[in-house]
């Protein structure tokens, strides 16, 4: 499943085809509660039309009423939204929020059909975007990058930056990977048994038929993965356990109630994991929501892993359920 930047683009090199003149705006920095990060893109066609957002509306408003009154920026520019407390309040940036942006016309798509084809194929890429020339460029990412601005070019990232391998390919898993896609993680879902495998029919996610343990040291884990053990199967999630609690994975959980989770930690202990690996074990597995359908399961899963990636303590647990400290906001894992 497309970001949505990348439907941003896919967009726009549709409108540019068509005969259309199209802007791409892109925020590149923020003050106070500015409602979207930098990085944040939108596409504007000559009649008006939009795709993406750069804040809560009343930007996007403005930049349309612009076009429709016959500017037509030729080169990148700079635009600044919010400088007075005034002029934050009309334009829906609370707090006295301020918005930064670029906005440059879009020329030859073909850097376009570069991002979209090689993100397709799961790789992570940025695109560099001089000011002075309006020149483009894509080039290789990697996971620990973020978006930047220097003043001259601004790089913007495409692709996925976060990973979740799922073990377990049933119903709940379905559901899992769906809301993944949906929040810009590559997802591997991993199954050896054969009656999974042929059932299995999430469109842009991966399936391997691998041990657990073996893919999970295939894939090298990085601090941008997550891993979810969700088949009832002891012999296939504590395998995964084994090597994924060893890695730097920022999140690995596993389904079963707060008993089996002890049950789970008492094995895991026969092995050589220490305490301080075991520890980082998540269960029960997700947020405390009410959950009882697989649909709401997966929220409660993809939650507490959005939670943790973003260095939220998870105040919504279950008593008695094994929570690992919560690093601080900004210092574990950085956010897209």
């Amino acid at each position: 499943m497309d970001s949505l930047d990348l439907q941003v683009l896919q967009q726009a090199r549709e409108w540019k085809r068509a005969g259309y003149g199209v802007w791409l705006v892109t925020v590149i920095e923020t003050w106070g509660s500015a409602p979207r990060p930098p990085g944040a893109l939108l596409a504007l066609r000559d009649d008006g039309l939009v795709v993406g957002s750069v804040s809560g509306g009343c930007v996007e408003d403005d930049l349309i009423d612009r076009v429709r009154h016959g500017e037509r920026v030729g080169v990148p520019s700079l635009v600044t939204y919010g400088v007075t407390k005034e002029e934050a309040a009309r334009f829906g940036l609370p707090c006295g929020g301020n918005l930064r942006l670029v906005q440059e016309p879009l020329g030859d798509p073909a850097w376009i059909d570069e991002v979209l084809a090689r993100t397709a194929r799961h790789e992570l890429v940025a695109r560099r975007l001089e000011l002075a020339t309006g020149v483009v460029t894509v080039e290789a990412a990697s996971r620990g990058e973020s978006f930047a601005f220097d003043g001259a070019s601004l790089r913007a990232l495409f692709g996925p930056r976060w990973r979740l391998l799922i073990v377990g390919a049933g119903q709940l898993s379905r559901a899992v990977a769906q809301m993944a896609l949906m929040l810009d993680f590559e997802v591997i879902v991993c199954d050896p048994r054969e009656e999974y495998h042929l059932s299995w029919d999430v469109p842009h996610s991966t399936f391997s038929r691998a041990m657990p343990d073996d893919l999970v040291l295939e894939l090298q884990l990085d601090p941008h993965c997550a891993v979810v053990a969700v088949t009832h199967d002891p012999k296939l999630d504590d395998m995964v356990l084994l090597e994924a609690l060893k890695s730097p994975a920022f999140y690995v959980g596993a389904l079963g109630s707060r008993g089996n989770t002890a049950k789970r930690k008492q094995r895991l202990r026969d092995f050589d994991l220490s305490d301080a690996e075991i520890d980082r074990l998540h269960g029960p597995i997700g947020l405390d929501l009410g959950s009882k359908t697989p649909a709401e399961i997966a929220v409660s899963i993809m939650a507490e892993i959005v939670a943790v990636r973003n260095g939220v303590a998870l105040a919504q647990k279950k008593a008695g359920s094994a929570v690992p400290a919560a690093p601080a906001a900004g210092t574990a894992c950085p956010v897209r």
